[in-house]
């Protein structure tokens, strides 16, 4: 009988607390809405299950830098040699981007040059809400920045910019950029149709122009370059980006394109996502910040989709009238691809019965966002490190 309550004072079931209980919850419910909902589920399982690790007491999966005590003496959590090497250093996120860039065609944007404007543009959001949660919410400018960059919609750079500035807000900025990421089209539809008129939705723009083999290719190192020369610190993701890209487009290394877009890229997301969710402990999750960087994330994610259709609007008044673009597709210069591209084109179809479809017009934008949200990113290093 000693040896039975010895063994169950030592247990995980002896030391649980309400927030552990609570941190299974929040695991559960990313879970759910990654099977049912088929919301991001790549991110949301290994980041829900890794949050229900994290919340085991004395299993030693969590990844918050503490130093776990056994027989064999001290040791880091197995999670946290994870996020030591792979977070920390800032390896991870930009081998996400290798494959994010081994799987984007960039054709529709240089098809369409005016559209990476639009894709700018969509980025507003990253800084109108840095400021607010620095002058309105009281964060820190290095916090700030790290949950204004939830509006770029991209998840990597979020947690690439947030582990470097603020990795104590990691989890609840993570889980904020995948969430709304999910939710694009259930956020988009409404502030399009708010933006815009009936007319403006039928907007039917002409075939984009050809783009030579010459072109493809030798846009990745040219971006490459000139980003990382004018901003050093996004060079890490946009390089990784274009070389992944320059793998795509040169015809010559399809089996380094296969892996890049294929394998590797899930094998990190893998390890990013459950490491991710092992810094959610629930001591240190569960507080009023996290309620502040979710709704800042939203009024982030969705200011940007403004400043994206408000801006085609604008270039609308000096384009020619068989020119003019449906100011709809600014809403994809989010970098959530091609998630967002296939919500204006949902919204766009159905509003014109079919007769309008502006997937590919739409495409434009989408990829320049992912372009556009490195490069924010970058700006904040290069003003806050």
């Amino acid at each position: 009988m000693d040896g039975m309550l010895t063994l169950l004072r030592q247990s995980g079931f002896a030391a649980l607390t309400w927030q552990n209980g609570a941190m299974f919850v929040v695991g559960g419910v990313l879970i759910y809405l990654a099977i049912a909902k088929k919301y991001e589920p790549l991110l949301l399982i290994p980041i829900g299950l890794g949050a229900i690790l994290a919340n085991l007491p004395g299993a030693g999966m969590s990844a918050t830098n503490e130093v776990v005590i056994t027989a064999q003496g001290a040791s880091h959590p197995l999670l946290q040699m994870v996020y030591d090497a792979g977070i920390r250093t800032e390896f991870l996120p930009p081998v996400i981007f290798l494959g994010v860039g081994a799987l984007t065609d960039f054709r529709p944007l240089l098809g369409r040059p005016i559209t990476f404007l639009l894709g700018a543009a969509a980025q507003l959001g990253i800084f109108v809400a840095a400021f607010g949660a620095f002058h309105l919410f009281g964060f820190n400018l290095k916090e700030a920045a790290s949950i204004g960059i939830i509006g770029g919609a991209d998840g990597p750079t979020s947690i690439f910019l947030t582990a470097i500035l603020a990795p104590h807000l990691l989890g609840a900025v993570a889980v904020a950029a995948y969430s709304y990421m999910a939710l694009v089209p259930v956020i988009q539809p409404p502030i399009i149709r708010l933006l815009t008129t009936k007319s403006e939705r039928a907007i039917d723009m002409p075939q984009a122009k050809p783009v030579s083999k010459t072109a493809v290719v030798v846009f990745p190192i040219v971006v490459a370059v000139l980003a990382s020369l004018a901003i050093p610190t996004c060079a890490p993701l946009i390089g990784m980006l274009m070389f992944g890209n320059l793998l795509r487009e040169s015809g010559v290394t399809k089996r380094l394109e296969k892996t890049a877009g294929g394998s590797l890229i899930d094998i990190v997301t893998i390890f990013l996502g459950i490491t991710v969710g092992a810094t959610m402990e629930g001591h240190t999750f569960l507080q009023p910040t996290t309620v502040f960087i979710l709704v800042l994330g939203a009024f982030a994610f969705s200011f940007s989709t403004f400043g994206g259709v408000l801006f085609a609007k604008f270039l609308n008044l000096f384009l020619a009238s068989d020119r003019k673009l449906n100011p709809c597709i600014g809403a994809a210069g989010v970098s959530a691809v091609p998630m967002a591209a296939r919500v204006v084109q949902d919204v766009v179809s159905k509003d014109t019965n079919g007769k309008v479809n502006p997937l590919m017009a739409a495409m434009g934008p989408n990829v320049a966002g992912v372009i556009g949200s490195a490069v924010a990113a970058g700006v904040f290093l290069a003003l806050l490190t």
